[in-house]
């Protein structure tokens, strides 16, 4: 970490204090450039022989070198893995490789580089080794650089390694970088949202967008009554039985949804939670009952920041106000912008003065008053936006908003869109470093993933919501995809599939974002909100302010 250290402190404070990590092309590249060096064990390197001065003859002396060497002191208080020890006779040096080319600078390498080397050396030395020197060596130019442990660098080695000890036992985590070009290769950079955290601590530059606008990678569902999921290879196989429904490719899944009966074989459990992949259980309706994921993230600190902020109201009372206003200030737009002229222009006003009234609020009950009554406006005139299915906005006029059970098509459709949005923020929570059950809003309550109800709240219009009125709307779902027994309307597991298709296309399209000006998918904002909350908690942002639409 001192490497990172010096090179951003952020990143170093993020990868070792917070235990974040994620790999992006050039951390994998180095990690094949790695593998050389990564395997333990020694060699004879022969050299070219040398004329001895006294006697006159050539001799030849080999160069032993050691691969993949952990060391550890105390007193310096360092733990290494050095990549390469060379030995020759009584002198030792540290060679470290990079798999980029060599810097054209004054001093051959850049601190960071140097600062490591140096460091790597500090511990032989204190393990009873001459070693005044070491080697960086550049693989991508196949280039050795020799770097001195000269005073001045064991000065800046020290200093580095002191600082870093002192960030990590103040638990604060460093500010990022001020548009910084080292920001724009970062494999954390989606994790540490550099410019958004300035911008929105008024640094008042717009923000770059540095991380991918969707991930490329969707979830697999699978509800065929008895299929089994199966890996081979790189791929993710479903059969029925001796019949193969279809497969994904690993790389492309990023989580795989069991609805109903449905099972996977122990090596598609290993290979997803190595992957960091979570495997999601799901009731044949919908109904999230587990998540099967590999350990919780390393980030105590913020699930202790949660636990706080939980128990404390008035902190509890800052973040529902602003996520029942987010959530009222969407479904006032979203009718606006979807409704025929003058249809829904009576409610507009109301739901305005309950988005408003709520961040006044003074208690959390009086919060969801104001939520209840925006939610009534909001949905007495949501048929308005039925278009191509007069039968189906008719009977949602007349039922309202209904569930346990769903008494329409429409209802049936919203309580099904809910829990696919519950389960994708489930899976965002604890992908983040957050415990899904304990919210600040949703009251605690056994099974019920209430920090995922939470943030869901502000997305319930622009992601669920607008799936349905589109699925609707365009012919994707008729009266064919339901079925009714006892005043109960559910979906048939036909039009559970062709909703998930339309849900899916709806979290994968791209919005800009209101206050980032970025093109970014709504898949990706919800890991983008999920870590703008922990920053708050974190008190690195004064506020959290949930995305409302414009």
């Amino acid at each position: 970490m001192l490497n990172e250290f010096v090179y951003c402190p952020r990143l170093a404070f993020l990868e070792w204090v917070e235990g974040e990590f994620a790999h992006n092309a050039d951390t994998v590249e180095g990690s094949i450039r790695h593998a050389s060096v990564d395997r333990v064990g020694f060699r004879n390197r022969p050299r070219r022989a040398e004329r001895d001065e006294t006697s006159g003859e050539r001799a030849a002396f080999p160069l032993l070198q050691l691969r993949s060497v952990e060391l550890s002191d105390p007193a310096l208080g360092l733990v290494a893995k050095i990549d390469l020890v060379e030995i020759d006779g009584g002198r030792v040096q540290p060679v470290d490789l990079k798999k980029g080319k060599r810097p054209h600078v004054e001093r051959g390498a850049y601190d960071p580089e140097r600062v490591q080397v140096c460091a790597q050396g500090l511990l032989l030395r204190a393990h009873g080794y001459a070693c005044d020197s070491g080697v960086l060596y550049f693989a991508g130019s196949n280039e050795r650089v020799q770097v001195d442990f000269d005073d001045e660098l064991v000065a800046l080695t020290t200093a580095q390694l002191a600082e870093l000890r002192a960030a990590a036992r103040e638990l604060t985590l460093p500010p990022p970088l001020d548009a910084s070009p080292k920001c724009v290769r970062c494999s954390l950079a989606p994790i540490c949202l550099p410019d958004e955290t300035r911008f929105l601590c008024g640094s008042g530059q717009p923000p770059r967008r540095l991380l991918p606008a969707d991930e490329h990678a969707y979830p697999l569902y699978v509800q065929q009554p008895g299929a089994l999921v199966r890996k081979k290879d790189e791929t993710l196989q479903v059969f029925d039985g001796d019949e193969k429904l279809g497969e994904a490719r690993i790389r492309e899944v990023s989580q795989l949804v069991l609805m109903g009966r449905v099972s996977a074989t122990e090596a598609v459990y290993q290979e997803l939670l190595q992957r960091g992949k979570p495997i999601v259980h799901l009731s044949s309706g919908g109904w999230l009952y587990g998540v099967t994921q590999g350990l919780p993230h390393a980030n105590v600190r913020l699930r202790q920041e949660q636990v706080r902020a939980a128990d404390d109201p008035a902190r509890s009372l800052r973040i529902a106000r602003a996520i029942v206003a987010a959530k009222l200030t969407n479904q006032r737009i979203f009718l606006r912008r979807n409704a025929p002229d003058g249809a829904v222009d009576d409610v507009l006003a109301g739901i305005r003065n309950a988005a408003g009234a709520a961040e006044r609020a003074t208690d959390v009950d009086v919060v969801r008053g104001h939520e209840g009554y925006g939610g009534r406006l909001y949905f007495s005139r949501l048929a308005a936006l039925i278009r191509s299915n007069r039968e189906f906005a008719e009977r949602f006029e007349a039922e309202g908003r209904t569930r346990r059970p769903p008494r329409d098509p429409v209802n049936a459709l919203l309580s099904f869109a809910y829990s696919a949005l519950a389960r994708e923020w489930t899976t965002v929570c604890l992908s983040v470093g957050f415990d899904p059950f304990l919210g600040f809003y949703h009251a605690p309550r056994y099974a019920r993933p209430s920090l995922a109800l939470d943030l869901m709240e502000a997305f319930r219009p622009l992601c669920a919501d607008s799936a349905v009125i589109r699925a609707i709307n365009n012919g994707e779902i008729g009266s064919a995809d339901f079925v009714e027994r006892m005043g109960s309307v559910n979906l048939t597991p036909a039009g559970r599939r062709k909703f998930l298709r339309s849900f899916e296309q709806r979290l994968g399209h791209e919005v800009t974002h209101p206050v980032f000006g970025y093109r970014i998918s709504y898949r990706r904002v919800f890991e983008v909100e999920c870590r703008l909350l922990a920053r708050h908690l974190l008190g690195e942002l004064a506020t959290f302010r949930p995305m409302t639409t414009r």
